[in-house]
């Protein structure tokens, strides 16, 4: 079977059983269950939500997106090979540990195959919670232009690009369009101050004012624990995304969860330690994809100005990308997947074929 094969690029076309449209992002597509099946499965697996909780199969491909688009390959190869199992497999790791060392707990209920989740439908918070240990990417450019506040936190003058910054930075940013916030702007992914969560926390999905502090504590340890195991293996937590929600459990307890994915090379730039120390940065995240494609093509400012987005839209479509690189993005993603979880990511021969036997014999799910 060629590797083309292997790659799961297609997800939202699973004959799961559903009564909702499939819900398909930029890597992962959500089957939201039916009420029966939810039921059912909380019962005969014993899972620790709501017995009327609704529950989703959530299937990450291993498409890849970078400047908001999708980019394809040479050959069929429309996705990097291991990279969605590298994904999952991160995000297992440390959500496993998070729970271990009594943090909180993930969406995650059960995993039925390594490209597959089983989720309990979450009340998200409606906040992209960033943390920064490192200046580099978008705070450094705008850094260097001039720019001391962000997120409401002032930085001194004299930062060098890619250095480790006085104290890890909180820097929130919104999570979709958020209307009526005084000073916020009505976009996406605006950056955004604890003052403007905390006089408008029902707006951004918090039960109360004291669930930012609950939020921020948990982005803080969650980034620590990350950063001290990486730092074991060689590698340094420069930056990274988390998301929050809310769910009940068994009891009927609401709390505040880790959900989406943490850690991984999508969501966080992960540095070589031993690089660094000498003054050079190596990437073993996408960071390193988008520095690929900056330098791949000529007029790389249509990549960042958002003003250029349609031909930027053009340039994915009719570009594929040679095979070697999608290997080398494969590399980077199964590599430090290994390094992290101490185990093989082994590519699946036939992914589609293989999850929907999964879901169909172990938990009657195919339509």
């Amino acid at each position: 079977m060629s590797l083309a094969n292997k790659v799961l690029a297609s997800n939202n076309d699973l004959p799961i059983r559903t009564d909702l449209p499939v819900h398909s992002g930029k890597v992962r597509s959500v089957y939201w269950l039916t009420e029966a099946d939810s039921r059912r499965l909380i019962e005969e697996k014993g899972y620790d939500v709501a017995a009327d909780s609704p529950l989703a199969i959530m299937v990450i491909s291993d498409r890849i997106s970078a400047f908001e688009c999708i980019w394809n390959g040479e050959d069929g190869m429309n996705g990097v090979p291991g990279k969605g199992a590298a994904l999952n497999a991160i995000s297992n790791h440390w959500f496993k540990l998070f729970r271990e060392q009594g943090l909180a707990d993930s969406h995650i209920l059960d995993i039925p195959h390594p490209l597959v989740w089983i989720v309990q439908k979450a009340k998200p918070v409606m906040i992209e919670a960033i943390c920064r240990q490192y200046i580099t990417g978008s705070m450094w450019r705008a850094y260097e232009k001039g720019e001391r506040n962000f997120c409401g936190i002032e930085l001194p003058d004299g930062l060098q690009k890619d250095q480790r910054l006085p104290e890890l930075l909180i820097t929130p940013s919104t999570k979709g369009i958020l209307k009526g916030i005084p000073g916020v702007p009505e976009a996406d992914d605006v950056n955004v101050s604890r003052a403007d969560i905390e006089n408008n926390y029902a707006r951004f999905e918090f039960r109360n004012v004291d669930d930012i502090n609950v939020y921020e504590k948990l982005l803080s340890e969650g980034f620590d624990v990350i950063s001290d195991a990486l730092a074991e293996i060689g590698q340094i937590f420069v930056d990274t995304k988390f998301e929050f929600g809310y769910v009940t459990d068994k009891q009927g307890n609401e709390k505040l969860i880790y959900m989406d994915e943490v850690g991984t090379p999508d969501s966080s730039r992960i540095w070589d330690a031993e690089s660094y120390a000498n003054g050079k940065i190596v990437e073993n995240s996408k960071e390193g994809f988008r520095q690929l494609l900056l330098n791949h093509f000529p007029d790389p400012d249509i990549l960042l100005n958002k003003n250029r987005m349609p031909e930027r839209t053009a340039l994915a479509r009719d570009n594929e990308l040679p095979q070697s690189v999608l290997m080398a993005v494969s590399e980077t993603y199964t590599g430090i997947a290994e390094k992290i979880t101490g185990e093989k990511i082994t590519l699946p021969e036939d992914p589609k074929a293989e999850i929907i036997a999964i879901l169909a014999e172990r938990y009657d799910l195919i339509a």
